[in-house]
């Protein structure tokens, strides 16, 4: 039984492949002997239609890396400067009544006072903070379409909420980027910055695509100015440091260490000064501070506390000043799109002398990940066009081997354009090892057309034999290559589907254009070769080449 069923399979494969040699006789070979004879306009077209599909990748749109498509995501809550834990709680459980109401909503993890803790590899946690809370949402299962749909309901929902500013932030790949979009005013005075900062705020919520704005110096924090009279305090024997730890110590507290219950919590240890009531400016009349001689000064004796507004924080990049404005990306949005028309509306602003703009979020990141990249691609190149010198040892049939790379980038473009993906990291990663398959397929045609006129063929015959003779194993080869393929292509998966298209488009457009433009631009330009004297051995028949 199993010696019929391997004869009935090699019959039935015997079948399969004369069928597919006739089709290729009948179908591609006249094709391949109508571009022979016109090979001047059939190199323009192809040329011509890789720059039609060239001029696409506007409508692409390029994207560093796509967001994870798993079912969980963050929601952080910034109370305002200053705001207690009380408060922070209280806006995160309005967050929890809102999840509540989701039957999607699997599981959730609140955290008051801090960050998540370290759930996602390019997100980090955030320390102790009395205003900022996070919950760590986890649903029943991840859909592209119903899961943000979900995200975007939130937001609206929480959007209402005037206590403070709640976030919905999905997971993304790649290396961590606090913002998608993200504008730098960099310069040397704080009011300056805060001005420009506010104008470069409302360009971005002008701008079609934006959401979540996010502006640090905004809302300025109020400080208590001790305004200390230094004269009189030394002339009393005080130091200013003095004073000012004095007063934390008062209304604040001083660390004093940390204690370790027996179950393992731990517990910060404050030491304060004791106060019944919420301190007010007039309790600073009750503080005294001792002198260098001992002897307990007044603190009102040598200061006249104010308020003050300060920045709530004071950050640098190249050790300049610096704000950074930024915002997340509306669904349906490309980052690069709007980044370019955010940039676009930015020079309506007049910056002042010493002032600039300097654009980060994943155009930054961008830059950071295909630097070290670039380098790689050239040496890439440059080694495949010194192994074909090497091989060869001309420079027309490097020439006519490297020329199948454009046919087969087409049809990776227009893969991307169909499937709705975008130009992202894995995409380029697939299109580079594109390149390394269309060589390889073109070696074989290009070598044993070279091997057919050293046996004494004539240009044209040696050319339509090798084009007929070595479709089938290169068309063997790509579909292997596109069935192994395709189930991650199918996939959906935002990371890894769009290397796999580009991967199947571009070998499917090198299987079909080049086994055309690749004969074309042999007899164009056609390399020196030397026909072998009578008897000396050839090139392997056509049924071994097969093989």
């Amino acid at each position: 039984a199993a010696r019929r069923f391997v004869h009935r399979f090699d019959a039935l494969a015997d079948r399969l492949l004369a069928r597919v040699m006739a089709a290729i006789h009948a179908v591609y070979g006249p094709a391949l002997r109508f571009a022979l004879a016109r090979p001047r306009a059939t190199l323009a077209g192809a040329l011509g239609l890789f720059l039609a599909v060239a001029a696409t990748v506007p409508l692409i749109g390029f994207s560093l890396f796509p967001s994870a498509d798993i079912p969980q995501f963050l929601i952080r809550v910034d109370a305002p400067e200053g705001a207690s834990i009380a408060e922070t709680d209280r806006a995160l459980r309005f967050v929890e009544d809102e999840l509540a109401r989701h039957p999607e909503v699997r599981r959730y993890y609140t955290h008051v006072g801090h960050g998540s803790p370290f759930v996602y590899y390019n997100v980090w946690a955030t320390g102790r903070v009395a205003n900022v809370g996070e919950v760590f949402v986890e649903l029943a299962d991840f859909d592209a379409h119903r899961t943000p749909a979900l995200l975007e309901a939130l937001r609206r929902r929480y959007n209402g909420y005037a206590a403070a500013r709640i976030t919905v932030k999905q997971f993304e790949q790649g290396p961590p980027i606090d913002n998608p979009v993200a504008i730098r005013v960099v310069g040397p005075e704080l009011d300056a910055l805060r001005r420009i900062a506010a104008e470069v705020e409302q360009t971005l919520k002008d701008t079609p695509g934006t959401r979540d704005v996010k502006n640090p110096v905004r809302l300025l924090r109020t400080d208590l100015n001790l305004g200390i009279d230094t004269e009189k305090a030394g002339l009393l024997g005080v130091p200013a440091l003095e004073a000012n730890r004095t007063v934390r110590l008062a209304i604040a507290g001083l660390s004093a260490g940390q204690f370790r219950a027996a179950n393992g919590d731990e517990y910060d240890i404050t030491l304060r000064l004791p106060m019944r009531e919420r301190p007010t400016l007039e309790a600073l009349d009750a503080i005294e501070v001792s002198s260098v001689s001992g002897r307990q000064v007044p603190l009102r004796e040598i200061s006249r506390p104010y308020f003050e507004a300060a920045p709530s924080s004071i950050t640098r990049y190249n050790r300049e000043r610096q704000v950074t404005v930024s915002s997340e990306v509306r669904g349906g949005y490309n980052t690069a799109e709007v980044t370019a028309e955010v940039l676009r509306r930015l020079k309506r602003i007049e910056l002042p002398p010493g002032y600039r703009f300097v654009v980060a979020g994943q155009v930054e990141a961008q830059q950071e990940s295909f630097g070290g990249l670039l380098p790689a691609v050239l040496v890439a190149i440059f080694g495949i066009l010194a192994v074909l010198v090497l091989e060869f040892g001309s420079f027309r049939s490097t020439l006519i081997v490297a020329g199948v790379i454009p046919l087969g980038i087409t049809g990776a473009l227009l893969a991307l354009l169909v499937t709705g993906y975008t130009l992202s990291f894995t995409s380029i990663v697939g299109m580079i090892a594109l390149v390394g398959i269309e060589i390889k397929n073109s070696i074989l045609l290009v070598d044993f057309t070279n091997q057919l006129r050293e046996q004494g063929a004539a240009l044209d015959e040696a050319i339509a034999r090798a084009g007929e003779v070595r479709f089938l194993p290169i068309l063997l080869t790509s579909a292997t290559a596109i069935g192994g393929l395709l189930p991650l292509a199918l996939q959906g998966s935002g990371l890894y589907s769009p290397l796999a298209v580009t991967i199947i488009g571009g070998l499917l457009s090198s299987t079909l254009l080049a086994r055309l433009v690749t004969p074309v631009m042999y007899k164009l330009l056609p390399p020196a070769v030397e026909a072998r004297a009578a008897g000396a051995p050839g090139p392997a028949t056509p049924a071994a080449a097969h093989g």
